[in-house]
């Protein structure tokens, strides 16, 4: 007997979770209890244990409050215009005013419901554990606070970034590529992407091709400045096949180099839909394939713009006002590219100019083409060189016509003094050989024993090499200086 009242007392222990000391008297009234009531719902006096909720109903009464809390937040948010689909899966906030602090925050900032909605995953975050530390790190790298809403708008997912581990390595590669410190906030709000990029990926490939066909990896950092979409493109799909476009082209690699230095935009243009559509563009112009390298080379934005419709229009406006003819105005355009960009009002007032001084339409039209840059000249520049040529020099004016360029020099810095200088020594020479060279050469054909004659000056060739008339192409050894080749040959 005393074995079953052990049994049932270990039982009870299980049951209730408590010890009782006397197992007889358990015993005798659980019976009683269970006869009287046996389907009983109410039996709290004597069984106060049952009135506990379970772990069952205590999960299942959390997750009721947890979707009837979510249904009065999404009712919220609808209320105020926010579209919820993208919600349903989203961890929300447990009360409505927790939420109205989240959005009443973004507005704060600068954006809209429309905004909001355009992202409404931003409603998920903490503002004190995600948003403020965010916001915080970016006005602090220079993002103006007036400008935060912005660069939240185009790039929201900054707001779920951690500051650490996630945005201060990208400021910080940023920094080692030499971008200024003062322009980090002026980057990334041109480009906030690159606030989610992998350091070891796209960015550094793309870093390390470009210093690897000869871009000065000093000028990296201000490339980056003028362009930082640079740092997303892919090399192999993107950038490469760019560079070995014009490279075949003709076009030597350190003059490429020396391009995309000062204008990286130019590896956003599209190869396929832009660049070669305006290098056959070119061709169909009469621009001959051995000048085209000259042409990129002098004028790189001829490479991005809407060309077609520029060269007809400019190639009527000559042909009809100028008596150029289409072969002349394919020499003009290789002589001077940046025409294709000029007015047509502003080209017409030299034009006049000349034509007022008593030269004739054809001799206008054989000036323009030896010398494209006069159309480019101030009216007021000319007229000083002009009125010294007739005042002072007293030449006859079919020297302006061979020599055109005489009008793009300057009066008071290489006229004048060389004129006077050649007066001093009663030396008598054409227009070109007392002009068109630099002033060291200009010291030695003025002390010389007899007059070089002039030459074509340099002229740029396929292959990177410089040729001068009358002399032996420059080898690559005697040239100590990139950066005074590029200038010898063209002027970007």
């Amino acid at each position: 007997m005393s074995s079953i009242f052990r049994r049932k007392d270990t039982f009870l222990k299980l049951i209730l979770g408590k010890t009782y000391q006397n197992p007889q008297k358990i015993f005798i009234h659980l019976p009683t209890s269970i006869n009287q009531r046996p389907f009983s719902t109410q039996s709290p006096k004597k069984f106060p244990e049952y009135e506990m909720p379970s772990v069952t109903w205590g999960i299942l009464q959390k997750n009721k409050e947890k979707l009837v809390s979510r249904v009065i937040i999404s009712d919220y948010l609808k209320s105020i215009g926010i579209v919820t689909n993208e919600l349903e899966d989203q961890e929300l906030p447990s009360t409505v005013e927790i939420m109205r602090e989240r959005v009443e925050f973004l507005q704060n900032i600068g954006l809209t419901i429309d905004d909001i909605n355009e992202y409404p995953l931003m409603l998920g975050y903490s503002v004190r554990k995600n948003v403020i530390p965010v916001l915080t790190y970016l006005e602090k790298i220079g993002i103006q606070r007036s400008s935060l809403g912005e660069f939240v708008k185009r790039y929201p997912q900054c707001l779920n970034a951690s500051v650490v581990v996630e945005l201060v390595p990208v400021v910080n590669f940023l920094r080692g590529l030499d971008v200024e410190k003062l322009d980090i906030g002026y980057v990334l709000m041109k480009y906030p992407e690159l606030l989610g990029f992998k350091l070891e990926g796209t960015m550094s490939t793309s870093v390390a091709y470009l210093v690897s066909i000869g871009v000065n990896p000093r000028d990296i950092g201000p490339m980056v400045t003028q362009y930082p979409y640079l740092l997303g493109m892919r090399v192999g799909t993107m950038i490469k096949p760019f560079v070995d476009y014009l490279l075949s082209l003709g076009l030597p690699k350190k003059i490429l180099a020396r391009m995309l230095e000062k204008r990286a935009y130019l590896l956003g243009y599209d190869l396929e839909q832009t660049v070669k559509v305006n290098v056959n563009c070119l061709l169909s112009f009469g621009i001959r394939r051995e000048a085209l390298p000259s042409v990129i080379a002098q004028y790189p934005q001829i490479l991005g713009l809407p060309l077609k419709a520029k060269l007809s229009s400019q190639q009527y406006f000559f042909k009809l006002k100028r008596k150029i003819d289409t072969d002349g105005f394919a020499r003009v355009i290789e002589r001077m590219p940046q025409i294709v960009s000029l007015q047509q009002h502003a080209i017409l007032k030299p034009v006049e100019f000349l034509l007022g001084r008593g030269f004739s339409a054809d001799d206008v039209a054989k000036m323009i083409i030896k010398c494209p840059q006069l159309v480019a000249v101030q009216v007021g520049f000319m007229k000083n060189g002009y009125y010294f040529f007739k005042s002072d020099m007293g030449r006859p004016m079919e020297e302006l016509v061979d020599f055109p360029d005489y009008f793009t020099y300057s009066l008071e810095l290489r006229i004048k003094p060389r004129y006077q200088r050649l007066q001093s020594k009663g030396i008598k020479c054409s227009l070109a050989w007392f002009l068109n060279c630099s002033d060291q050469r200009f010291e030695e054909r003025l002390y010389g024993d007899y007059i070089v004659p002039e030459s074509s000056g340099p002229s740029f060739c396929m292959g990177g090499k410089l040729e001068m008339a009358g002399s032996d192409n420059v080898s690559e050894e005697e040239e100590s200086d990139d950066d005074s080749l590029y200038r010898r040959t063209v002027s970007l």
